[in-house]
């Protein structure tokens, strides 16, 4: 215990940090730290390890809570806290409880909800925290779709006391501070009466059972960090930035919970060919002088393998064309978007005399009629002049 640095210190935050800022620190660090990223590096895996520890405890509001209260001895199932279950520091009011005691059960009932007991189960099963993890695929891989084998570190049941904390041969006993509900009750007297609350049980942690011989594989916490890999499925036309959901491949849940679920943020790297708009590929190709007169069959490159296109003659530079069905799959829909082939026309180079002496006799022979944009422009020049 005391060799455990402040959970605070090791997300990098405040102490008043509001939950996306918990959740901010925590994404970053563990991209840092991921295995995958500092393959064979000890002190990367040990980091990751604590950082998940300490998002485990501060990202849950009520573990944050006891954390804040009783510092590490308060997520501890190990650690008793004192025996008469008051302790120390501040505690939460429980509304429905405080006009019990004042007018007796169902007193405010028909107003606020306050009638009736409503303190929740503290020692329930508890749903694991989510893990994030990232990858970097193909503009291809992103239009089609891939399965990819990645691996990930969380916190899993511990496979040698199947996450109940406790040595082979024993188990958990119940509080005997709480009488198993988690929480313990108190009364304080106010210029009302007696006002009651109830907060968490500083002696099981609000787990309403106490480990009193620890298993030694996870010193009775249940869980243990583990790196595995795992098989992604990537669905077609996810797009870059986005995050793909893992169900239940997070942290372990407690007491009976569920695991968590992993976040797979979504890196797709440029195209040389490709850019991508929406569901729309765009892709610019360069045809030449002749081809832009005369029309031509050319080769367009897609997603799919190539494919042949008629350009028409007299396509203008910067002329766009659409080939319906051909861009990428409608993410959670159905159909595809269109490729929009953009026409570069690129002027000839290098010309020798010769060359250079037929485009002039070429030039020479077109008049006004075969520029209807240079025409239209000098006459605009002649109207603004006039």
């Amino acid at each position: 215990m005391a060799n455990k640095r402040d959970y605070y210190e090791v997300l990098g935050i405040s102490r008043d940090a509001s939950d996306s800022e918990i959740k901010k620190a925590y994404r970053k660090l563990a991209k840092k730290y991921h295995p995958d990223l500092c393959p064979n590096d000890k002190e990367a895996e040990r980091k990751f390890k604590e950082v998940s520890e300490a998002y485990e405890v501060l990202g849950d509001s009520k573990k944050r809570a006891q954390y804040d209260q009783f510092g590490h001895a308060g997520v501890d199932p190990n650690f008793g806290a004192g025996s008469n279950g008051y302790g120390t520091g501040g505690f939460d009011v429980d509304l429905g409880d405080i006009f019990d005691s004042m007018f007796g059960n169902g007193g405010f009932g028909g107003f606020g909800g306050f009638g009736g007991s409503h303190r929740s189960n503290a020692n329930g099963p508890k749903r694991g925290q989510d893990t994030f993890s990232s990858i970097t695929i193909s503009f291809l891989e992103a239009c089609k779709g891939t399965s990819k084998e990645i691996s990930i570190t969380k916190m899993d049941k511990c496979d040698k006391c199947m996450g109940s904390g406790a040595a082979a041969g024993s188990k958990p006993t119940t509080c005997p501070n709480c009488g198993g509900m988690g929480q313990v009750q108190m009364q304080q007297r106010t210029p009302f009466g007696f006002m009651s609350s109830s907060r968490t049980c500083p002696k099981c942690g609000g787990k309403g059972t106490i480990i009193t011989n620890p298993c030694s594989a996870c010193s009775g916490t249940g869980k243990k960090s583990k790196t595995k890999k795992i098989k992604i499925n990537i669905p077609a036309g996810i797009d870059d930035g986005q995050t793909l959901l893992v169900s239940g491949e997070g942290n372990a849940g407690s007491n009976g919970g569920p695991y968590g679920n992993l976040n797979v943020a979504i890196t797709v790297r440029p195209d040389p060919l490709f850019k991508r708009r929406g569901f729309d590929i765009l892709c610019d190709i360069p045809i030449t002088y002749s081809q832009a007169i005369n029309g031509a069959d050319i080769v367009v490159p897609t997603i799919d393998g190539k494919v042949k296109y008629s350009v028409p003659e007299g396509t203008q530079p910067g002329t766009t064309f659409r080939l319906r069905g051909k861009g990428v799959n409608k993410l959670r829909s159905h159909g595809r978007g269109d490729m929009l082939i953009t026409t570069t026309i690129e002027v000839p180079r290098n010309l020798n005399e010769t060359q250079k002496k037929l485009i002039k006799q070429f030039d020479d022979s077109l008049n006004e009629k075969n520029y209807h944009k240079r025409k239209g422009f000098f006459d605009k020049i002649k109207d603004m002049f006039s």
